[in-house]
């Protein structure tokens, strides 16, 4: 009688430890707004150069993105 109520008990406690595990910290995330660059201009062919754009634009950082590789800022909204 002991056996089956030690493997139920082992079992439930690997099922918490996992659930525990998958949760992790509660951490809220900003939203992300994004605008098309006014300044940027040709195809934009590298990340590291949108975002230097964008920052003197006043966003926190920029992307390339789509078929005509355009430059986009985000910021936090």
């Amino acid at each position: 009688m002991k056996t089956p109520f030690r493997l139920f008990s082992a079992v439930l406690l690997l099922l918490l430890l996992l659930v525990a595990t998958e949760m992790g910290p509660m951490v809220a995330e900003a939203r992300k707004c994004e605008s098309q660059s006014h300044r940027f201009k040709g195809m934009c062919m590298r990340h590291s150069n949108c975002a230097a754009v964008c920052q003197t634009e006043g966003f926190h950082g920029g992307h390339c993105r789509g078929l005509r590789r355009r430059c986009f800022c985000t910021k936090h909204c």
